[in-house]
C-alpha cells in the first residue's frame, strides 16, 4: 500500500515538473518582455518531519504593466539568486496569462 502511494506521489510530482517546464518554455519562446520589479517574497513553511526539521520555500511576485498599459502582479517563476524586493528584472508573460512570469534570457 505504501508503495503505491509513494508511485503516485512520484508520477504527480513528475508530471508537474514536466508541465512546468513546458510553460515556462512557452513564455521563453512567445512571451512578451517588459520591466518589472519584485514586489514582495512570501514564505511558506512545511510541517515538521519527524525529526522537528521545517523547510522553508519561497514565492517571488512582481509588479509589471502590460503592452496595454495595465499594473499586473505576478508570481515569478525561476526567480534569479539574491533577489530582493524592490530588485528590477526583465520579464517575459503571455498576454493570455499574465498572472506568470519568468525571468527574461
Amino acid at each position: 500500500m505504501a508503495y503505491a502511494l509513494i508511485a503516485v506521489v512520484v508520477i504527480v510530482l513528475a508530471v508537474a515538473f514536466v508541465l512546468n517546464g513546458k510553460r515556462n518554455k512557452a513564455i521563453q519562446q512567445n512571451g512578451i518582455e517588459a520591466d518589472a520589479a519584485v514586489s514582495r517574497i512570501v514564505s511558506h513553511d512545511s510541517e515538521p518531519d519527524e525529526h522537528g526539521h521545517i523547510n522553508t520555500t519561497y514565492t517571488y511576485y512582481v509588479k509589471y504593466q502590460t503592452k496595454d498599459g495595465e499594473t499586473v502582479e505576478a508570481k515569478l517563476g525561476n526567480p534569479p539568486a539574491f533577489a530582493v524586493v524592490g530588485s528590477e528584472l526583465r520579464i517575459k508573460y503571455l498576454a493570455e496569462k499574465p498572472k506568470y512570469v519568468v525571468p527574461a534570457k
